[in-house]
Formats: structure tokens, sequence, C-alpha cells
């Protein structure tokens, strides 16, 4: 027969199992420990989302929520092609919140009104010349993928194909790039071998 101290032993197991039962599976599945979690880098605070959120901040809205990061102003040399049936515009929305990092005009510990001093470097520095990268802040309409011939249908304004968002109908960076969850590398919302993220849109 168990004691009072082994069905103590027993409870605290039980506590151990069930606090790791709701702890995620993964760090990189998170902001927290991951890629964008500067939250020990000494740029003001140890919090970890008021790099890009704050709780009553709306002045910009139309970017993403509660958006307390310094915005680009840069105006950027978007993609164009022959062949492109899309007509990009400046980006707007996430894109443009997205580059406010990784455009290099604006430091990565700019947030709240706080000036900072440091910037994206190496290979996730994008620049303002984004002609060689993917075109985003563009219409995703049945029309263009008809016009296109080789696009998926969207299945709605709010999304091409499950897990492919779309935003007021646009394709912009959070499509693919899911800002939160690193599980993938590079923010990606899918696995990419074989191309299979980009055949949710594409029909090759």
């Amino acid at each position: 027969m168990t004691n009072r101290f082994g069905w103590a032993k027993i409870l605290a197991s039980l506590s151990v199992v069930a606090v790791a039962a709701l702890a995620p599976t993964s760090a990189s599945a998170t902001i927290v420990g991951g890629p964008h979690d500067f939250s020990g880098r000494g740029w003001g605070t140890n919090q970890v989302c008021v790099f890009c959120h704050a709780p009553h901040n709306v002045a910009i809205p139309q970017l993403v929520p509660l958006w307390n990061h310094g915005t680009s102003v840069a105006t950027f040399t978007t993609y164009s092609s022959d062949t492109l049936n899309a007509v990009p515009g400046q980006p707007s929305s996430n894109s443009r919140a997205c580059l406010s990092c990784h455009d290099g005009t604006v430091a990565l510990d700019t947030y709240g009104g706080r000036t900072g001093t440091n910037f994206v470097t190496g290979s996730r520095l994008v620049g303002t010349d984004i002609s060689n990268d993917h075109p985003v802040s563009f219409l995703y309409d049945a029309a263009l993928a008809a016009a296109d011939g080789g696009l998926v249908t969207p299945a709605s304004a709010s999304q091409v194909v499950a897990g492919i968002p779309l935003y007021s109908g646009q394709l912009q960076c959070a499509s693919c790039h899911s800002v939160h969850d690193n599980t993938n590398g590079m923010f990606l919302r899918a696995d990419n071998a074989g191309s299979a993220l980009c055949l949710r849109c594409h029909q090759k």
C-alpha cells in the first residue's frame, strides 16, 4: 500500500508530465528562443513580443496587429518580368512590416518610439531592391490564375489553399512565411522539400 509520501511522489511526477505535455514540442515553433527573439540582446527590455507588438498600439493597424516597430519608408525596386501577369505594388501590409527589419533601413531595436542601432546583416538582409525576390503585394484571384495558366485558383480571398493565407486578397510575405514559427527553417509555412511549398500555388 502506498503511504502518503508515496502519493506525494506520484503526484509530483504527474505534475511534471502535465507541464511537459503543455510545453511546446519545439522551441523553434515559437518566437521564444528562435531567431526573432531579441529579448536577450540588451536592447532596452527583456520582453519578447514588444519588438514588434504592444498591447495598446494601433498606430499602424494596416501592417500587422498592434504594430510597435519602426516602419520602413523606403521605396522598393519591385519584381518585374515579361511573363508576369500579376501587378506587384510597393510592399504593403505584413510585407512592409517584414521589410521594416529586412530592408536594412530600420534597426532591429527600433521599437516603441526608441531609435535603435542594430541592423540586420548577412543573408537575412534583403535590401530595398527586391526585384530578384518573389513578388509580393499583388492581387491573387481567379482572374490572375486564369490569365497565368500556371497558378492554382485561390479558394477564397483569404487563402490560396489551406495553409497559404492571402491578406485582403493579396499575396504577401506572410503567405509563405510564418514569422512566429521557424519549424521548417526560414520561417516557411511548410517543408519545401521537392518544392512542395511552391507547388501549393504553382502548377508545374
